[in-house]
C-alpha cells in the first residue's frame, strides 16, 4: 500500500505504507538517534508529531513491552527509510509494524528522510498530513491548512488520577505533564516513596500529600500552554526541594520570571552534548524537546544557568540562587547506551536531605510568617 507525507511547503514524499491505515496531520521532527526508537515511539513529548527517524534502518531488534516509556504511544505519525519486518532479538514480542497497527500510527518507508531532514534544518519544522488514503494532493492541502497544531498535549498525555509507588525512603511527588516510565524507575530504584499526580494538581492539593521532595516531569509542547502549572510551581517555589526536567525545566524559568521561545528545529536524540559549567565536563545527553529557555530572559530573574549546549550554547540547566531547586533541559532518566545522568536523581535527594538538616522549618513559610507579622 501506498503512503503520502505531504508538507504545508507543498513538498510532497511517496513511500511503502506499514503500520495502521489511516490519515494524521502533526508536526514533523526528526529524531538522530541511532538506537531507541522504541523510547521515541512511547515517549508522551512526542505527542502530536510526526517522527522522521534519520538513521536509515528502525525495527532490528523489535518491540518489547518492558522498554515502554508510556501505557502508550502518542505520536501521530512514523517516518523511516527502510523498516524491518523481521527483527533479530530474543527479547523482541513483535515488530515495529505490529506496534504501530495496535495504536493507530500510520507509518511510512521508503522515503529520502536525508532530504526530509535537510529540509527542516533548513526552514525549521514544519506541519504535515501522512496519509495512505487515495485523495488528490488538492484535497491534502485543503485537510492540512485546516488542522491546527494541538496545544492541548499535556492534558492529553497526563495520568487522570493520583497512584503512587511506595518505598521507604523520601516521599516525592511526581507532577505528570507527560512522565516517562524512566523518571519513576529511577525514583523508586533509589527507595522513594513516589506518587504520581495529574498536570492540573494544585498547590494546595500536594501539600496535603507532605513531600519531602517535587519531580516536575517531561512532557510536550510549548510551556506557555500550560499557565495553570506555572502557578502551582510559583505557589510551591521555597517550600519543597524542586528538582525539573525538559518541559518542567521550562515551566520553572517561567515560574521564575524567564522567558521560552521556540527552537527552529529542536533537539531530539542520543547524542547531544552538553557542558556542565561548575566542572567543565561534557555529558552526552538524550533530548527531545522543541523549546528553550531564552538567555536574555534569565538576566533579572534570581536563576543561575549551570548547564549549557556545546552544539548551539542553549541553555540546558539551571538553578534558583535562593531556593533548593536545579532543572536540566534533557532527559537524566534516559540511557542511550550509557547512564551519564543519572547522578541528577542522587543530587535531587542529597539536596533534600540537605535540606531537612539545615531548615527544620520551612524557609518559605517563615519568610511568609514574617512578612505576616511586618503588616500587624
Amino acid at each position: 500500500m501506498q503512503a503520502r507525507l505531504l508538507l504545508e511547503d507543498g513538498t510532497l514524499f511517496t513511500g511503502s505504507a506499514f503500520g495502521a491505515e489511516g490519515e494524521k496531520t502533526g508536526e514533523v521532527v526528526f529524531n538522530t538517534g541511532i538506537t531507541g526508537y522504541q523510547e521515541v515511539l512511547s515517549d508522551p513529548s512526542y505527542c502530536g508529531q510526526i517522527v522522521t527517524m534519520t538513521y536509515p534502518l528502525i525495527g532490528n531488534y523489535g518491540i518489547t513491552r518492558d522498554d515502554f516509556e508510556s501505557v502508550a504511544p502518542f505520536v501521530h505519525g512514523f517516518v523511516v527509510r527502510r523498516h524491518e519486518t523481521v527483527p533479530s532479538n530474543w527479547r523482541a514480542e513483535y515488530s515495529v509494524d505490529n506496534l504501530l497497527k495496535e495504536y493507530g500510527i500510520v507509518g511510512i518507508s521508503g522515503i529520502d528522510t536525508r532530504m526530509l531532514t535537510r529540509m527542516i534544518r533548513q526552514h525549521g519544522t514544519m506541519k504535515g498530513i501522512l496519509t495512505t488514503s487515495a485523495q488528490s494532493v488538492e484535497e491534502l492541502r485543503e485537510r492540512l491548512t485546516a488542522s491546527p497544531i494541538l496545544t492541548n498535549q499535556v492534558a492529553t498525555v497526563s495520568t487522570k488520577h493520583t497512584y503512587s509507588s511506595p518505598g521507604s525512603k523520601e516521599r516525592i511527588v511526581l507532577v505528570d505533564y507527560g512522565a516517562k516510565t524512566g523518571i519513576l524507575r529511577e525514583l523508586t530504584a533509589r527507595g522513594c516513596d513516589v506518587v504520581v499526580v495529574p498536570q492540573d494538581t494544585t498547590a494546595e492539593e500536594i501539600r496535603r500529600l507532605n513531600p519531602d521532595g517535587i519531580q516536575l516531569s517531561n512532557g510536550p509542547g510549548d510551556p506557555k500552554d500550560v499557565p495553570h502549572a506555572i502557578r502551582t510551581i510559583q505557589e510551591l517555589l521555597g517550600e519543597y526541594p524542586i528538582f525539573g526536567i525538559c518541559l518542567g525545566h521550562q515551566l520553572f524559568a517561567l515560574a521564575c520570571g524567564a522567558d521560552t521561545d521556540k527552537l527552529k528545529f529542536g533537539h531530539r536524540g542520543g547524542n547531544h552534548p552538553v557542558k556542565d559549567l561548575k566542572t567543565n565536563r561534557c555529558y552526552i545527553t538524550s533530548q527531545n524537546h522543541g523549546y528553550t529557555v531564552t538567555e536574555d530572559s534569565i538576566a533579572g530573574t534570581e536563576l543561575e544557568v549551570t548547564h549549557i549546549n556545546n552544539n548551539d550554547k542553549t541553555i540546558e540547566g539551571l538553578k534558583h540562587k535562593k531556593y533548593p531547586v536545579f532543572t536540566v533541559q534533557y532527559h537524566p532518566e534516559a540511557a542511550p547506551g550509557p547512564y551519564d545522568n543519572s547522578y541528577l536523581f542522587d543530587q535531587f535527594l542529597e539536596m533534600i536531605r540537605e535540606h531537612k538538616q539545615q531548615n527544620p522549618a520551612n524557609p518559605r513559610q517563615a519568610e511568609l510568617a514574617a512578612a505576616a507579622k511586618g503588616e500587624r
